[in-house]
Order: C-alpha cells, then sequence, then structure tokens
C-alpha cells in the first residue's frame, strides 16, 4: 500500500549549499548527526567556513531556510573573523609567544634567522618570490625541535616510548597519538606560548598510557603538566587565530 503522504528527501552525509548574503553567495557545509533533534549553526574560525548540524532525517530544503532565517548572524560572525596574516615582507607573527617582524634581506644568504637587537625580527634571505615558503618551513623546523624535545622529556617522566613525532597543519585538532605510538602535531603550537606546546606535548604523551580521556588520563597528564588549566584556557581564547598566519 502506498503511503498517504510524501516525506521530502533526507540531505545526503556530506552536502553544501548557498546562501547570498550582503550580494555574495556564501558556501555553507551541511553536517548529518545521529543525536541531533534541531538544526544548529555555527561559523568555524580555524577553518574559516559555515556549517549547519542537522538531524539525520533533516533536508537541504530546511537547512536552507534555516540558513536565510540567519543571513545577519552569519554576516556578523564571517566578519568577526580575523583577517589572514601572510608570510611576507613587514608582517608580524607569533614565535613562541613573542611577536616578531618578518624583515627581507635580498641580499643576505641562508634561510631565516632570529635577530634581537632592534626588537624580534625575523629575517629572511634570499628572493623574495621564496619568503613564505622558508618563513613556514622554519618555523615547521622550529616546531620539531620544541616538541621532540618536550615528548623526550615526558615519556622519561612518564616511563613510556613513542615511535615518531612529525608535524602537520591540522585544522581539527592540534595534536594526535595513533595506536602504534605515532604522536603528530600542528606546527603551529610554535607559535602559541611554549606552555601551551608542551600541554600539547604532555596530552599526547599521556595517551601511551592511557588511550583514553578518563580521569586516570587527566591525572597522568596533570602529573607531566601542573598547569594544563592555563594552557588549555589559552587554546580556548587564541587557538583559532593561530589558523590565520601563513
Amino acid at each position: 500500500m502506498l503511503g498517504l503522504f510524501r516525506r521530502s528527501t533526507p540531505a545526503p552525509s556530506t552536502a553544501t549549499l548557498e546562501v547570498t548574503i550582503g550580494g555574495k553567495p556564501v558556501p555553507i557545509a551541511l553536517k548529518r548527526v545521529a543525536s541531533a533533534r534541531r538544526y544548529t549553526l555555527r561559523v568555524r574560525s580555524a577553518q574559516r567556513d559555515v556549517v549547519i548540524s542537522m538531524p539525520a532525517r533533516g533536508t537541504i530544503a530546511a537547512a536552507r531556510a534555516f540558513a536565510e532565517r540567519h543571513t545577519e548572524w552569519i554576516a556578523v560572525r564571517l566578519r568577526a573573523l580575523d583577517e589572514t596574516i601572510p608570510f611576507v615582507d613587514g608582517a608580524v607573527i607569533p614565535l613562541r609567544g613573542v611577536l616578531h617582524r618578518i624583515e627581507h634581506r635580498a641580499g643576505a644568504r641562508g634561510g631565516v634567522t632570529v635577530e634581537t637587537q632592534n626588537g624580534p625580527v625575523l629575517a629572511v634571505a634570499g628572493d623574495a618570490a621564496f619568503i613564505k615558503r622558508r618563513v613556514t618551513d622554519f618555523l615547521k623546523k622550529q616546531a620539531l625541535a620544541d616538541l621532540d624535545r618536550a615528548v623526550a622529556r615526558h615519556t622519561a617522566a612518564l616511563g613510556v616510548s613513542h615511535r615518531t613525532v612529525t608535524v602537520k597543519d591540522t585544522k581539527s585538532r592540534w595534536g594526535s597519538c595513533s595506536a602504534t605510538g605515532a604522536l603528530s602535531f600542528s606546527w603551529r603550537l610554535i607559535l602559541a606560548p611554549p606552555l601551551v606546546l608542551d600541554y600539547l606535548a604532555a596530552h599526547e604523551v599521556a595517551h601511551l598510557k592511557e588511550m583514553n580521556h578518563s580521569q586516570r588520563f587527566w591525572r597522568v597528564c596533570k602529573t607531566l603538566c601542573p598547569e594544563q588549566d592555563a594552557a588549555k584556557a589559552w587554546l580556548r581564547a587564541n587557538g583559532a587565530g593561530l589558523h590565520r598566519y601563513g
């Protein structure tokens, strides 16, 4: 027997739609959530995008109507996103929480060096076309060195071992620990104060002993990094802003 009512087709598990805000099309990602009972909207600072979370049986038509009712809200939050700061001559970026000015030295040789005599400076040698790549490579190298030291200290304190430490440009998480003991971190942690990087290293090393987020895990983590609450608070307040650099 045919049903008397026809239901709208649910949105696929991954879908996008566009709404017009200020005369410009704004893409919105749709995310179906099994436990969701209503539509919710957020603007993600790190990814610099707009996402609607929706019930499992939600429809694109309903999501579009929801978005169009909140275009002003979306516009305000998109304007509030920090402007990106590219790695160019004259840009000011943080290194270990301290602001440094990028200075291009066309006639110099080498890569990137840190100078302090005239204020914190990242001096970049060579062709101006390579400033971005050289600064990025320098920051990644610095991040890996700091993380290697922090991980070595925390694994020794905990009496555990790890396989590798790598850095990536992840958007959804600051660090991860695989079941095989491979640790991975965002290189952008080198932009934050040293306490933040140390906390993330302690966090992932603690997973080598407790592969969960139980109370036991948090006790281990706090033993390694007693100031973890301050580091977590800094990340909540400032972490998304680290993604605007470069």
